[in-house]
């Protein structure tokens, strides 16, 4: 029977939401196959609560990680347009 890793995902989910959100994806797919080996009784049931507990944190991260880069999408595509429009646009004075 393998060990458990349940601490190991848990501070990895944690440090997804606090840190570095890339960790949220190795949190999520450690977590998603310790789990499934948990139910298939090849690991070590004892930290499964730690391993959910990671996995949800991880799954958090995961979905704050890709709102992050939507967002700088958003922002360089706007800001280029905006910079696009505002180097063609010429505003004449009221007289």
């Amino acid at each position: 029977m393998k060990p458990d890793r349940g601490s190991l995902i848990l501070v990895l989910g944690i440090l997804s939401l606090i840190v570095c959100a890339p960790l949220g994806i190795v949190a999520f797919l450690m977590g998603r196959g310790d789990l499934a080996e948990i139910d298939a009784g090849q690991r070590d049931s004892e930290g499964r609560t730690s391993t959910q507990a990671g996995y949800i944190c991880g799954i958090i991260g995961t979905i704050l990680l890709v709102l992050q880069i939507a967002g700088v999408i958003l922002f360089v595509v706007l800001f280029g347009l905006m910079a696009t429009v505002g180097g063609t646009t010429q505003i004449s004075p009221v007289s």
